[in-house]
């Protein structure tokens, strides 16, 4: 097959989807009109069947539309539908000190304490990209107030709200070095450049030099000892492939930014193990969890097929060939978007399917719910289509 042919046709594929279907669906089912926000839990036709806000997916989908009128299109629907969620998220999102909720009723009154710190880093997205879209520095300021929120709870994310009995098994997780790649080069146009380069430093140590692991034949593990040691026991042995594969391609990205090849290069390799590790070799698609000594895992979910997963492993493998000419990512690339493409992506209404059973067959009717929302979906057809675009003029530069 001719490469530069396909990457044409494909191209137009994944954009298609995303200007025609996927970004339509969220724009005209989900805004509440009457308080502001959106609605996230949308059945097959995108009817809500559940009203409550979660504050994740709410500056996901702040993030979204403002991202594509800064890089796609002045399309001032676009515009208005971030800003109008960003004003609810800015009323009721936080209390006095920007510390986000988790999830809000559908007027705004918490329900959820904000234990968890990924709703500072998708608010901090949200008003960050939000604030080159319209120029308005109190978005900005939002960004970067919550953005030293995060720094400061880092080393003890859930504060008070940790579950965890102190001092017996000090575990910490591989989701916020992971996610701190991608925000701070979301942000880094607001922050002062010395705490851009520490905490890409730091975010690279621990990814790159502690969670992947070499003596597990180059995976990543989800949660680690105190001391960096691996821990025999569920959570020790944890391993989840779509985290993995996500946050390869943040890496590639710092190196893109700081001009190390070295490092995109273990990146590309990181994902290719990841991907060969999870792919489920008889039903096809990658598992949600997996324990990397073989044992059942505890998550009773461990063996379904998720969307996000597979939409993450597509940018993934396809940067990785953008950056390096790696044939094996190719190759994956072409097997997982067969895969995710005839098994995700309903026939018949806008939209995707989220949750698969491992057969691949839908196992929730849903288009969007408590943890899917206006994000993987749309943010992956956007970096392929771009990267293929790259591609077929010959760009090999990272899609930032």
């Amino acid at each position: 097959m001719d490469e530069m042919s396909s990457f044409n046709t494909l191209a137009s594929k994944y954009k298609t989807e995303l200007i025609e279907n996927v970004i339509p669906f969220w724009l005209s089912h989900s805004q509440d009109k009457e308080f502001g926000g959106y609605f996230t839990c949308l059945d097959r036709r995108g009817n809500p069947f559940d009203t409550d806000k979660f504050i994740w997916l709410q500056g996901r989908q702040v993030w979204m539309f403002s991202m594509l009128y800064n890089k796609v299109e002045k399309r001032q629907e676009w515009l208005a539908c971030a800003i109008q969620g960003a004003e609810f998220l800015k009323k009721f999102g936080h209390d006095d000190n920007f510390n986000w909720y988790f999830s809000l009723t559908r007027e705004g009154k918490p329900l959820v304490e904000p234990y968890n710190i990924f709703s500072n880093t998708f608010a901090a997205m949200a008003f960050g990209q939000l604030s080159l879209a319209t120029g308005n520095q109190e978005y900005a300021d939002i960004a970067a107030r919550t953005f030293a929120a995060i720094l400061s709870r880092k080393d003890n994310p859930k504060g008070k709200w940790n579950k965890a009995y102190p001092g017996t098994r000090p575990l910490k997780g591989f989701s916020l070095p992971m996610i701190l790649c991608n925000l701070t080069l979301e942000i880094e146009f607001l922050l002062e450049k010395e705490i851009v380069e520490q905490t890409m430093k730091e975010c690279i140590h621990e990814v790159m030099e502690l969670f992947l692991r070499p003596e597990l034949g180059g995976i990543i593990v989800e949660n680690l000892n105190a001391d960096n040691s691996l821990s025999d026991s569920f959570d020790g042995r944890l391993i989840n492939p779509g985290h993995g594969i996500e946050a390869m391609w943040f890496i590639m990205e710092l190196g893109v930014r700081l001009n190390r090849s070295e490092l995109i290069q273990k990146a590309v390799e990181t994902t290719l193990n990841i991907v060969e590790y999870g792919w489920d070799k008889e039903y096809g698609g990658i598992y949600y969890f997996l324990d990397r000594k073989g044992f059942p895992p505890q998550q009773l979910e461990w063996d379904q097929k998720l969307w996000w997963v597979h939409i993450e492993t597509l940018i993934s493998l396809l940067k990785g060939y953008q950056l390096t000419g790696s044939e094996e990512s190719l190759q994956w690339f072409k097997k997982v978007h067969d895969y995710t493409w005839s098994h995700f992506k309903d026939p018949e209404y806008p939209e995707w399917w989220g949750y698969l059973n491992r057969r691949g067959e839908v196992l929730l009717d849903l288009k969007g719910g408590k943890w899917k929302g206006c994000f993987h979906v749309p943010r992956g057809l956007y970096q392929c289509w771009k990267i293929m675009d790259n591609l077929n003029h010959g760009k090999n530069e990272t899609i930032v």
